[in-house]
């Protein structure tokens, strides 16, 4: 019977994994690692490193982590600058994309159509904004429009429920390795754009008014990050899926706000956490389907593990904060307030 259980688990090892037989023989490839049915047990060697020799295992490793710290690093603006719901409208916008991707061109089409989808939420989003109309109401409107628009398109194909799960819950297991470097590519634009913009966000992050004072474009900026949130969302939505992607920007934000109070620490904690916790939830999702027979779908197990993490920061910070190490200078001023100015005034 525990043959049995693995060998079923390891068969439908990750939802996604079900189509590599069928589509590319990667899997079969893969298994001469370890022939289907013959593991009991699993060493914490074999999961954190080993299985990552399994070349699928490998590039979704590789892409992971470069989505891992550019997330980290721009959800720490997504952060400062409250833009959480924003991200959560960009994310539904780029469904449709997808959709349309999938049914023009395949797999092939998935990263253009969601790139176009996203680079155009984040212009009618930053424009309405701009234009006077409430955030939350237009982002509610692009948010409910372009995902209906999405589920049509996608209820049109053959197979509407596996294509629908595809779109919705991700492929990390399953990406071509043609599409290894677009996606890198797609996320160093993203990091590009926030690198080179970096003292003008905090500067508007921290005094909007006075960065408007200063000269700063209020409407480039918003479009500059508004357009680095839509492309990690385009990489991050081929991977984990269109509902899982606001995992990744927000979690590893919040936990540096947790972790640290130095406004430059902020972005390599995210990034840190972003990347130890994308690679521990792709070991953690190999050692209980392969090792234990337990079927765990991978998008799902790294946010799990993302939440996890941020749930223990917490849990620190609150212990913490009890045994008297409070979050605020003397004065009252936050740290992160502190340091913001201490920027904004090297900028100036």
């Amino acid at each position: 019977m525990a043959s049995r259980s693995n060998s079923t688990s390891t068969r439908s090892w990750f939802p996604a994994t079900r189509d590599i037989d069928a589509e590319r023989g990667i899997l079969a490839r893969d298994r001469a690692w370890h022939p289907v049915g013959e593991w009991r047990t699993m060493s914490l060697v074999d999961a954190l490193f080993g299985a990552f020799t399994v070349p699928f295992m490998a590039r979704a490793l590789v892409v992971m982590l470069v989505l891992a710290v550019v997330a980290g690093i721009v959800g720490v603006l997504v952060n400062l600058r409250g833009l959480e719901f924003i991200s959560d409208g960009l994310t539904h916008a780029v469904f449709p994309g997808l959709a349309i991707g999938l049914a023009v061109g395949g797999t092939a089409g998935l990263l253009p159509g969601a790139a176009i989808a996203a680079m155009t939420a984040a212009v009618v989003l930053t424009w309405l904004d701009r234009a006077g109309i409430a955030s939350d109401a237009a982002i509610a409107i692009v948010l409910t429009a372009t995902f209906s628009v999405g589920v049509i398109v996608v209820s049109r194909g053959d197979d509407y429920a596996g294509e629908l799960e595809a779109l919705l819950f991700g492929r990390v297991l399953t990406i071509p390795p043609a599409e290894v470097l677009p996606l890198v590519g797609v996320s160093a634009v993203a990091l590009a754009a926030v690198a080179v913009t970096m003292k003008q966000q905090l500067f508007r992050a921290f005094d909007a008014r006075g960065s408007r004072a200063a000269g700063d474009s209020a409407s480039w900026l918003d479009l500059v990050l508004n357009g680095a949130v839509a492309l990690v969302v385009v990489a991050a939505a081929s991977t984990i899926g269109t509902l899982l992607v606001l995992a990744l920007l927000i979690v590893p934000g919040a936990v540096a706000r947790l972790a640290t109070q130095r406004l430059w620490l902020l972005f390599p904690v995210a990034a840190l956490f972003a990347s130890v916790a994308a690679w521990l939830g792709l070991a953690v999702g190999f050692a209980g389907s392969v090792g234990a027979g337990i079927d765990l779908p991978a998008g799902s197990t790294i946010v799990a593990v993302f939440v996890a993490g941020y749930a223990l920061v917490l849990l620190g910070r609150w212990i913490a904060d009890r045994l008297g190490h409070p979050r605020a200078t003397e004065s009252g001023t936050p740290p992160v307030t502190a340091s913001l100015a201490a920027t904004v005034g090297e900028g100036r």
